[in-house]
């Protein structure tokens, strides 16, 4: 099936709500679609479980585009990603590489990336017999890239890999890049986050961004402001439908975010709801929050 920029455009206005798109936004992204030039996209991955990618093709619509893979493949022109492309090897890393030539692409990144040993810990691809790393790779995009995308906490600040003992010296995008990245944080990020910041950078419209380089459209309260357990007696025990979880470990009022709002699996639930604690994903420091505090009973 074949997905014009009318019925990508089409999917934004029936997510507008969801996506904080307002009728400028949307008149500004008609216009971009319409360029004939939009922006290629290039997605690599590093340390990671590949759960960013997944969140986003879990993004399903009942009219078409049917799925985010039909957007991200017929309408962004998204070049380069390891899961979704059909090619692989040396002609995989001819089109990454074209694009690098050409540069003016969003690079976006999903999982951290590993410095130690040369940043063999990680490899991105093999060209010309030669193994080029996750870190070379990343190093050379990003130098020719207009705008830079952390899909996840791992590729924003590094996340899981980059716990404590980080053998292999995993760091996020901005550290290795030393310029400033939109970082649409969670483990993983919702799939309409994701849509979000694509459809804005798409047409310049981000806006504000906070000190982690999160962007203030999304992350502006905490999941416990937002909480509809908020106000609820607190539980005492795991498995109470309804009730507060704060003093069970919860991290919702230390974390930034709309899951309340967003809601997953087709706006069906969150974490909370499903009675489990909030683990502070969309945090710098995540998971180490969460483990200092459910191991000791301590934030510091």
């Amino acid at each position: 099936m074949t997905i014009s920029r009318r019925q990508f455009l089409d999917l934004c206005k029936q997510s507008a709500a969801v996506l904080g798109l307002g009728a400028a936004h949307l008149a500004q992204l008609e216009k971009a679609l319409a360029n004939p030039d939009a922006p290629t996209v290039i997605w690599l991955q590093g340390s990671a479980c590949t759960g960013c990618s997944v969140s986003l093709l879990n993004r399903i619509s009942s009219t078409a585009p049917a799925t985010i893979a039909d957007v991200l493949i017929q309408v962004i022109n998204l070049r380069y990603h390891p899961n979704l492309m059909s090619l692989a090897g040396q002609p995989a890393a001819a089109i990454a590489e074209d694009a690098r030539a050409r540069g003016g692409y969003i690079l976006a990144l999903e999982g951290g990336v590993p410095t130690a040993f040369g940043g063999a810990a990680c490899w991105a691809w093999s060209a010309d017999g030669r193994d080029v790393t996750l870190l070379e790779a990343v190093e050379a995009l990003a130098a020719r890239a207009a705008q830079l995308l952390c899909v996840g906490t791992c590729a924003a600040w590094g996340g899981v890999p980059a716990a404590p003992p980080n053998p292999t010296g995993v760091k996020g995008l901005q550290a290795i890049a030393l310029r400033q990245t939109v970082n649409i944080a969670g483990c993983p990020p919702h799939p309409d986050w994701i849509v979000w910041a694509i459809a804005n950078m798409l047409t310049g419209t981000v806006g504000a961004l906070d000190s982690y380089g999160r962007p203030k459209a999304l992350f502006n309260r905490t999941v416990h402001d937002l909480c509809p357990r908020r106000e609820t007696e607190e539980a005492r025990m795991y498995g109470q439908d309804g009730l507060c979880t704060e003093e069970l470990g919860c991290l919702g009022p230390h974390t930034v975010g709309p899951c309340p709002v967003s809601l997953w699996n087709g706006r069906q639930n969150w974490c909370v709801d499903a009675n489990s604690l909030c683990i502070g994903c969309t945090n710098p420091g995540f998971p180490g929050l969460y483990l200092r505090r459910n191991t000791d009973g301590h934030d510091d």
